[in-house]
């Protein structure tokens, strides 16, 4: 088990099974990845260590239960190999550069089977660059019966638990804090039956921070706590056109880790050359990272992303578009800043989705993807219930003012009660002005 945290629904786990007279289920915690992060409480590793205690949990339950190591993995699946005197090992393939030249060194030691697991179509599959001609042909190819199929585990093959070693793999064992989060199995499909209900709305709500109207999916789907088979399942079984589109996201997401199989190069820079080179200034980075940018909609994005570790689809292309194209600042700082923070973070999507904000990405115009946060704001928080959860010093704002306290009157801030520059920052860059330097009108 790596991204692919359930017993539901599994594919290398249904094709071991089928292969296998006795089966170990394992995880191992990759000290190259832990000891890489900057934060004991990092809400990832306690992601995946609750699912990982839920997985061990129902694997008891059937007389078996879960081998955990900490370590390297090279180092670690093949002394378990040898302990358990195992012909073989399965896994889901994963196309991060990392996991794909860790797998080379394992393939190396041990037999190692990978199948398709994360994904509905790989790179190889639909060797398509650019976005638009990879999910026509995506939507074209797909085949229910075949693509999104249920792979189903036969769980006789399980190995007695009296006969698995047993191993400390308590958080504080492994160095990270205990925090409490929603996580596993159970949780991923609860929320997936929650959210069914909504997806008639999902065009008209996804883009609302200040509504429901997102699945919230995100982090399961990372770490595999849900197959992304089941979902395309359940879009596919939603006559609705709120289906259609949540269906189009998770092309999105097949897109972007196609596109990091094929150019992993596309991890330590532009894919096409930037528009706009780097000029701002490094306080204006800082200021974006606190929340305190004088923009809103920006600020209570970035203060909910550290508070919660998530952040909407709509507010990552407004908060990215801002710090790349209106600050001027290096795509890769804020792409870096955003792999810190978010719960769901995923290299493929959070590099694609950084790149396409920043214009550097396959499909990218010969100039910057300028999004106004002013316009997103009264768009899409209209009455400000999202600012003024994670904003409160705007609270006595009304209109106009709410989503820009710097156009606001005199008087309109003596009632509020605010003093710019004292109670909630001036704007770090003037709109107007941030838009002409970036080349928009």
């Amino acid at each position: 088990m790596r991204r692919d945290l359930r017993l539901r629904d599994h594919a290398a786990l249904a094709l071991a099974t089928a292969r296998a007279e006795r089966l170990a289920v394992v995880f191992v915690f990759d000290r190259n990845i832990l000891d890489a992060l900057e934060d004991r409480d990092d809400r990832r590793v306690g992601f995946i260590h609750a699912s990982l205690a839920e997985m061990d949990a129902k694997l008891r339950s059937v007389g078996s239960r879960l081998v955990v190591r900490v370590g390297d993995p090279t180092a670690e699946i093949p002394r378990l190999v040898r302990e358990l005197d195992a012909e073989a090992v399965f896994a889901a393939r994963d196309a991060e550069p990392y996991a794909k030249a860790r797998d080379r060194e394992v393939a190396r030691r041990v037999r190692l089977e990978t199948v398709k697991d994360a994904v509905v179509f790989e790179g190889g599959e639909i060797p398509e660059d650019a976005h638009r001609e990879f999910e026509r042909r995506w939507r074209e190819r797909l085949v229910p019966g075949r693509d999104v199929a249920y792979h189903q585990a036969d769980r006789h093959a399980l190995w007695p638990a009296e006969e698995l070693s047993d191993s400390q793999w308590s958080l504080e064992t492994i160095g990270f804090a205990p925090q409490p989060i929603e996580a596993g199995e159970d949780a991923a499909r609860a929320r997936l039956r929650e959210f069914l209900p909504k997806l008639a709305r999902y065009r008209q709500d996804r883009s609302r921070p200040d509504l429901d109207g997102t699945s919230r999916l995100s982090p399961h789907l990372r770490f595999g706590t849900l197959s992304v088979r089941e979902c395309v399942r359940a879009a596919l079984a939603h006559p609705s056109e709120g289906a259609r589109k949540w269906l189009g996201e998770l092309i999105w997401r097949d897109y972007y880790h196609a596109y990091l199989d094929r150019h992993p190069e596309a991890v330590d820079g532009p894919v096409r050359p930037r528009a706009l080179a780097p000029s701002g200034r490094p306080s204006h980075g800082a200021a974006w990272r606190e929340g305190r940018t004088g923009y809103p909609l920006i600020d209570a994005a970035m203060r909910s992303l550290v508070a919660t570790g998530l952040m909407p689809n709509r507010l990552r292309i407004v908060a990215a578009s801002f710090y790349a194209n209106q600050l001027r600042l290096d795509p890769k700082d804020g792409e870096a800043w955003f792999a810190r923070h978010l719960l769901d973070f995923d290299l493929a999507n959070n590099n694609g989705g950084w790149q396409w904000c920043a214009g550097t990405d396959p499909s990218a115009p010969p100039y910057p993807r300028l999004v106004s946060p002013i316009a997103q704001s009264e768009r899409y928080d209209p009455e400000g219930a999202f600012i003024l959860r994670w904003v409160p010093e705007v609270r006595e704002l009304i209109g106009p003012a709410l989503h820009f306290p710097s156009r606001a009157t005199p008087l309109e801030l003596e009632a509020a009660g605010i003093v710019l520059g004292e109670d909630y920052p001036w704007p770090i860059v003037d709109p107007v002005e941030a838009r002409r330097r970036a080349g928009g009108r």
